[in-house]
């Protein structure tokens, strides 16, 4: 009489251990650069083996970039109805994340570690940018649906112009006005060529 061979679960990943990983993670990103920050300085900060490390992420260049992830908040995408209060909305959430200490700890640790290393920065281009490049498109096919904006504009090269005019505002921040302020101006000057004819009259 043969016995059924019963498949045991594996032991469950710790929240608290990837938390440890994650916080040790951004510690010595902040203290010794993206570089010279090894996995297993990580492991040994965080109080947990490689192997721990190892099962949840294939490459220190993964890691770091979920680690920063795990700070940052998600862009809210929203739906007014209408273009400008669409891109209003997004400039405050914007103001939010990465005008306080924390957000502008995070982008320049982002900054810092894709400057550095390509390899981060095709991993945090693949699992973040990406997929907020692809939602902010909706806000974009709305606009054109809505005959605010001309039909064949590429929705990518617009998000990447808007990300460069806020990121160039965070670095030298504006001295006669907020950032916002100038973030907002800046975009009506970008926007003034993609409006449709309706829009711009």
């Amino acid at each position: 009489m043969s016995k059924t061979n019963k498949k045991t679960p594996g032991r469950p990943r710790s929240a608290k251990s990837h938390q440890a990983i994650l916080r040790a993670t951004l510690e010595l990103l902040g203290e010794v650069g993206f570089d010279t920050m090894s996995i297993e300085a990580i492991s040994a900060r965080a109080g947990v083996g490689k192997t721990t490390i190892y099962r949840r992420y294939s490459s220190k260049e993964e890691l770091v970039a979920d680690a920063i992830e795990s700070i940052r908040q998600d862009v809210v995408i929203p739906d007014t109805g209408n273009l400008w209060s669409d891109i209003d909305e997004l400039i405050e959430n914007a103001a939010q994340i990465s005008l306080s200490p924390l957000g502008r700890q995070t982008v320049a640790m982002i900054i810092s570690s894709a400057s550095s290393n390509s390899q981060f920065a095709q991993i945090y281009w693949t699992k973040y940018l990406q997929p907020r490049r692809e939602a902010f498109a909706v806000v974009i096919e709305r606009a054109k649906m809505r005959n605010e904006m001309q039909t064949d504009l590429d929705s990518g090269l617009i998000f990447d112009s808007m990300s460069g005019i806020m990121l160039y505002a965070l670095i030298f921040p504006p001295q006669t006005e907020s950032w916002s302020e100038y973030v907002r101006r800046a975009l009506h000057l970008l926007f003034q060529g993609a409006l449709s004819q309706s829009q711009s009259e």
